[in-house]
């Protein structure tokens, strides 16, 4: 099997066939991809996955209601969605995995590491806030109604129209998406404190996410020190140039550039060794 060649399936989880692809044959941990709201596999890591797997297993899959996994009668929400690929880790007996979460996949991975840590390794957080504070005030009046009118004509509804098995529903997952973890107040700086898994922060300098809130995240991961002195702590934060929410992966060698050689590196001895019991403890 090579990187152009995937296995697919769709996996029974929590009232869904949801929608996966398994990517190269690599040895070692594998990653796993999460798109953002209104986007799916292709659209959102297309153009990434050909590198990402050269040396790794890439598994990647649609969240409810997008792409060609359909809805259900739920709500969407971080917790929700990560319980359902917490259902697909299982599925496919895979223990443990890097993660590459995108905006609403991004929250995702956050509530991964924070409730299912046994099964993160290390996870790119992209595009995302663990705080609503950490938001744009003005991109909320922009989001409270979407309509598909707006994304008429937009690759969006075309692939959604081509590959959903409810193409009739566009509307309602636009409904869902305006109203993604309503009344969560995200996570606090006690549990992104607490993530064991190494973390690389990504975002864009024009973003719905407010830099300073970025920087917030590396301090609470350990980050944001003189590494001359101190070391180059596990966790890091790349800022891509010239790069809104929606574009955030439009780049890809840059993109592959910041994320491979974080996901390559080896585990600071604290993480390794935490990993290595966490494993003995699951195959136990």
């Amino acid at each position: 099997m090579n990187a152009t060649t995937p296995i697919t399936g769709y996996a029974p989880v929590s009232g869904l066939d949801m929608y996966y692809e398994i990517h190269g044959d690599g040895e070692g941990v594998p990653l796993l991809l999460l798109h953002g709201g209104l986007f799916n596999i292709d659209l959102q890591f297309g153009g990434l996955i050909p590198g990402l797997a050269q040396s790794r297993k890439v598994i990647a899959t649609d969240f409810q209601g997008h792409g060609r996994t359909g809805d259900a009668d739920r709500p969407l929400t971080s917790a929700g969605l990560a319980s359902d690929v917490a259902g697909l880790l299982n599925h496919l007996g895979i223990g443990k995995v890097d993660v590459f979460g995108y905006s609403i996949g991004g929250a995702v991975t956050i509530e991964l590491a924070t409730q299912y840590p046994e099964l993160v390794r290390k996870i790119v957080v992209s595009s995302v806030s663990f705080d609503p504070s950490g938001d744009r005030g003005e991109d909320q009046g922009a989001m409270e109604e979407m309509t598909v009118d707006m994304i008429a004509g937009t690759p969006m509804e075309a692939d959604y129209l081509a590959k959903s098995p409810n193409p009739e529903k566009l509307q309602d997952l636009l409904n869902k998406l305006v109203c993604f973890d309503n009344g969560n107040s995200g996570w606090s700086e006690d549990q992104i404190k607490a993530i064991e898994a190494p973390t690389l922060i990504t975002v864009g300098d024009c973003d719905m996410v407010h830099l300073e809130h970025a920087v917030r995240f590396l301090q609470l991961r350990g980050g944001d020190v003189n590494g001359d002195f101190e070391g180059v702590p596990a966790s890091q934060l790349a800022v891509l140039p010239g790069t809104t929410h929606f574009f955030g992966l439009s780049r890809p060698s840059l993109v592959l550039e910041l994320v491979v050689p974080f996901l390559d590196a080896p585990m600071p001895a604290n993480e390794r060794e935490s990993a290595l019991m966490s494993d003995s403890k699951t195959r136990g």
